[in-house]
């Protein structure tokens, strides 16, 4: 479903401000510093996860503000008045008015976040249930050659598009995983039996952790080879790195390795997603700067085919800062490609790079204000 509706309140550089899209493009253009990327934050907010910054929740406050910050939205109504009943979203009735989704932080409380349904409280994790919002951002754009942390959370965002409850087993794994590090570096030695039921815990969710990334992987490696050549270079994608049958007996006989890391040295949380050039046959880290953009935007756009698949209907996607590193021709292209699959929220320095778009809600950023042009 796409917003009807953003309103933020002491978030970054807005004091309150309030968007209603359109169900299609939203085209945010202005001066670098203006605010463009926190509304796209503002969005990525009401997804399981740190938003597309990755920022700790006591930065988003406005910096002069009372010290929390609140982000709603409201989504847009389904067109059928019948019961949803898709397994991924709660069974309800949305009536006219849509759905309202909020979340926040209290200045008593800044980096205790909160999230409320229709009003009501509910867990960070619930929000993958309703939307599914996916993002490019410039800081993206060597995501091919970066670290391999970095390609994990790129497609933990990825299966949290298509099975919210990913989110769930992330948190449970990496909570044992801590734990179990702390027993491991105390003095007086860990607790055996603390010790093995941490490590049931990190087998338990590490496995439904890494076959939920084989599952996307596979789903989307399948639709790229399927998709017709464009404008976009085509990935060849895998999973990379672990692939242990049995977690708990790996950690068992690990402890005293781990235990000098200082870290777990096998598990899931060292998977890796392995890109390649399909059509040069050599991996992403080699191409050219811009052709790993090219293969960062296409691989994205399928994946978002994809998910409009599963769920019935298309993701949000957040696009900052695109149009301006590609060519009129790939412009073109990507807009052609976009139309009519969604609501998709794009930022440029000028409004000349949305040219090409029939139809938008185009609104200028200036000042903590986005006015309509």
């Amino acid at each position: 479903m796409p917003l009807s509706r953003l309103a933020l309140t002491d978030f970054r550089n807005y004091r309150e401000l309030l968007i209603e899209p359109g169900p299609g493009f939203v085209c945010l253009h202005g001066e670098n510093g203006a605010g463009k990327t926190n509304i796209l934050e503002a969005v990525s907010l009401l997804a399981p996860g740190r938003g597309l910054r990755g920022a700790a929740l006591g930065e988003m406050a406005r910096g002069d503000g009372p010290g929390g910050f609140a982000v709603s939205v409201t989504l847009a109504p389904f067109v059928s008045s019948e019961v949803e009943t898709r397994p991924e979203r709660p069974s309800t009735t949305l009536g006219t008015n849509g759905v309202n989704l909020g979340t926040g932080t209290l200045a008593v409380a800044p980096e205790r976040r909160q999230v409320r349904v229709n009003g009501a409280p509910a867990a960070v994790n619930s929000l993958g249930d309703w939307l599914s919002v996916l993002w490019l951002t410039p800081a993206m754009d060597r995501l091919f050659s970066g670290p391999g942390g970095d390609r994990r959370r790129f497609l933990d965002r990825l299966v949290l598009a298509l099975e919210p409850g990913h989110a769930h087993h992330a948190a449970r794994y990496e909570a044992a995983m801590r734990a179990r590090n702390k027993l491991l570096a105390e003095p007086e030695g860990a607790d055996p039996g603390w010790l093995l039921a941490l490590e049931a815990g990190m087998a338990e969710h590490g496995s439904v952790l890494a076959e939920a990334r084989a599952r996307t992987a596979g789903a989307l490696g399948e639709r790229l080879a399927a998709t017709p050549e464009d404008s976009f270079a085509r990935a060849e994608i895998a999973l990379a790195g672990w692939f242990g049958a049995d977690l708990a007996a790996t950690l068992r006989a690990n402890r005293g390795r781990d235990a000098a890391a200082g870290r777990a040295t096998e598990g899931p949380h060292r998977q890796d997603l392995a890109v390649a050039h399909r059509a040069k046959g050599q991996p992403a880290a080699r191409s050219s700067t811009g052709e790993q953009k090219a293969l960062l935007l296409g691989l994205v756009l399928a994946h978002a085919e994809l998910v409009t698949e599963r769920r019935g209907e298309p993701p949000i996607l957040l696009l900052d800062e695109v149009a301006a590193h590609l060519d009129p021709g790939r412009r073109a292209a990507l807009f052609a490609r976009l139309e009519g699959r969604g609501q998709v929220w794009m930022t440029a320095t000028e409004a000349a790079l949305f040219d090409g778009i029939a139809e938008a809600r185009r609104l200028h950023v200036a000042a903590g204000t986005a006015e309509p042009s």
